[in-house]
């Protein structure tokens, strides 16, 4: 049951609905998805809510959850449907990291890929010494990462689990068997592809016999992936990772042609999914004190958000409302000067843990209040002044770091889940394959059967080089068994006095997924914004260079005014995948408010 945030659809709501403990899958209608920007109203539920980026996933979890499934139950069906449905982004052969709350404890679970233990320092250079081209390195065996995203929420449902690991893949591979209807999304992408047709397994699932990419609408069934689907059902992740579906991959990695992979069949064996400490620090929005809780490294995106929003504290940004619903151009300077700092000390900083250590001793050095009032000193304060265009990264506590600054490198791909059920359990889950169909090399286990599963290519969010020009090693280069820095940002938000939740969100995008994800706490929490409101604003950003606008989205006196305080303002295609979900009062009723973003074509349900 879906629900707007109509005055018809709050009353309905608050009926509420019983719910039956067995899980029955029923496919549902299949809409077509959207494409472009499609206004959306946001939605409301009394009892328990799922937002993710594809309505048959959306259902998928719903169904869950009506059944008395958990969020993790959910988080399960959801991320295999979307295995189905939005290959593009995510699926079993990436990685992904969790945000879980049982009402009580926040936990954090790290499914991101690991690099082979042949890997080395120089695997992404050329016979020249130098960085290969970004492409050259994603398209092939050699950027596959051990995926991590099964193994990872095998662990979560053995934790927080409610109905049988089993029953939680049949919604995916009901669909895989029936097909599922192609959407504008997946068209869009596929007629943009270049490399996918490259792979003769891919090429034959995704386009027709005359090369172009298969039609909205057509019914795309993949019967070689209910095969895969089926062993995982009933064998858990060592199905996938061990036996000849991981031999499957192994040799796929292997054995390319051009550009083969070190992956091996003892890297997939021994892949670990961990817990790890979350990252939460506090906030203050409108006299109300929050706790942010996040990823830690290897993510950067917690991290990075919590600079960036506490940098801007330090400042009069909180003086500065929406104009005529839109960031002002004074609010957008001391956003992205805000930017430029965190970028600065995520190029130098940040990388897998288990390699590097923080500084200062602790990650939270770099979310220190007075540390982060030190960086504030350094946006002139000035009215009109100008922008200090790149940042340098600081130095908190009194040892300078022995890492030298990452270069800048293209992140792209992802998807986002946020699912609160019915005890109060909430999830904040980004998972991932990297660029738009991963590694383009898409694994058959039954040749005789069309169809599979896309590999990862999560190597390339390591630096491709190693060292800088002087030979100082850079923390988030390539090492075996090491997790590459990552820009996931899966956010839960919570009361500070009270503790109780009040956000659950994210988005994929790159590098940009740190500012999207912020752009919509900020505008929850600051600007008392709905959540489909705060994921509506136009995106803006910057990664420590220019400044980044969604285009024609905001107005040219805006543009103008950036670009008099010195900044190079750069309009692009910003496509956000933003899901929210915020709890909120209607007719004195409390209810889960969800959003999902125009730009994509997920949606919220619940009841």
């Amino acid at each position: 049951m879906k629900l707007t945030l109509s005055a018809i659809a709050i009353a309905a709501v608050l009926t509420g609905c019983a719910s039956s403990q067995v899980f029955n899958y029923n496919v549902p209608e299949q809409p077509e998805g959207a494409s472009g920007y499609t206004e959306k109203p946001g939605w409301a539920t009394r009892k328990f809510a799922v937002a993710a980026a594809n309505p048959l996933a959306t259902d998928a979890g719903y169904q869950v959850l009506k059944a008395g499934g958990t969020a993790t139950d959910a988080a399960i069906a959801v991320q295999m449907v979307l295995a189905l449905v939005e290959p593009q982004s995510s699926g079993i052969g990436g990685g992904a990291f969790l945000m879980h709350f049982d009402g009580k404890r926040i936990e954090a679970y790290d499914g991101r890929e690991t690099a082979p233990l042949a890997a080395s320092e120089t695997l992404f250079l050329g016979d020249d010494g130098k960085p290969m081209p970004f492409i050259n390195a994603v398209v092939g065996g050699r950027s596959v990462g051990v995926p991590g995203t099964v193994r990872m929420l095998e662990l979560v449902h053995k934790q927080h689990g409610n109905l049988p690991w089993s029953q939680l893949i049949q919604p995916a591979i009901a669909l895989s068997e029936g097909g599922f209807k192609v959407s504008e999304r997946l068209h869009a992408q596929l007629n943009a592809e270049q490399h996918l047709k490259k792979d003769p397994v891919a090429a034959a699932y995704f386009y027709n016999e005359d090369g172009s990419a298969r039609k909205v609408g057509t019914l795309l069934k993949n019967p070689a992936l209910v095969a895969v689907l089926k062993r995982i059902a009933a064998e858990g992740a060592s199905a996938l990772l061990e036996g000849d579906v991981a031999q499957a991959i192994v040799n796929k990695v292997q054995r390319h042609p051009t550009n083969p992979g070190k992956l091996s069949m003892q890297d997939l064996a021994s892949y670990q999914a961990k817990k790890r400490e979350p990252l939460c620090h506090d906030y203050l929005a409108n006299a109300r004190a929050y706790q942010l809780c996040g990823f830690p490294p290897p993510s950067s995106g917690a991290i990075a958000i919590g600079q960036i929003l506490g940098v801007l504290n330090q400042t009069n940004a909180a003086t500065l409302p929406l104009d005529k619903g839109l960031p002002s151009a004074d609010w957008l300077h001391l956003y992205t000067e805000s930017s430029r700092l965190a970028f600065a000390d995520r190029a130098q900083y940040v990388a897998d843990p288990d390699f590097v250590s923080p500084p200062a001793g602790s990650w939270m050095s770099l979310l220190d209040p007075a540390y982060l009032a030190e960086r504030a000193r350094l946006i002139d304060p000035t009215p009109g002044s100008m922008t200090m265009k790149t940042a340098k990264p600081g130095t908190p506590g009194s040892v300078r770091s022995a890492y030298a600054p990452m270069p800048s490198q293209p992140e792209y791909g992802t998807s986002h889940i946020s699912i609160v059920d019915a005890n109060g359990n909430a999830i904040a889950m980004t998972t991932t394959i990297e660029d738009g169909f991963g590694s383009r090399q898409m694994v058959n286990v039954t040749p005789s059967l069309s169809g599979g599963f896309l590999l990862n290519n999560e190597l390339t969010d390591f630096s491709f080089a190693p060292t800088d020009g002087a030979g100082i090693p850079i923390a988030n280069r390539v090492q075996p068994g090491k997790r590459p820095r990552s820009s996931m940002s899966p956010t839960l938000v919570f009361d500070k006095t009270t503790g109780a939740l009040v956000m659950s969100g994210g988005s994929p995008g790159g590098a940009l997924i740190i500012h999207y994800t912020a752009k919509a706490a900020y505008g929850i929490l600051n600007w008392g914004l709905l959540p489909q409101e705060a994921i509506n604003l136009p995106n803006f950003a910057s990664l420590n260079g220019p400044t980044l606008l969604e285009e024609k989205r905001f107005p040219a006196a805006t543009i103008d005014a950036l670009k008099a305080r010195g900044h190079e303002v750069r309009e692009i295609n910003m496509t956000s995948g933003l899901q929210a979900i915020t709890r909120g009062v209607a007719h004195g009723q409390a209810l889960w408010l969800g959003g999902a973003d125009p730009r994509r074509e997920g949606i919220v349900m619940g009841d």
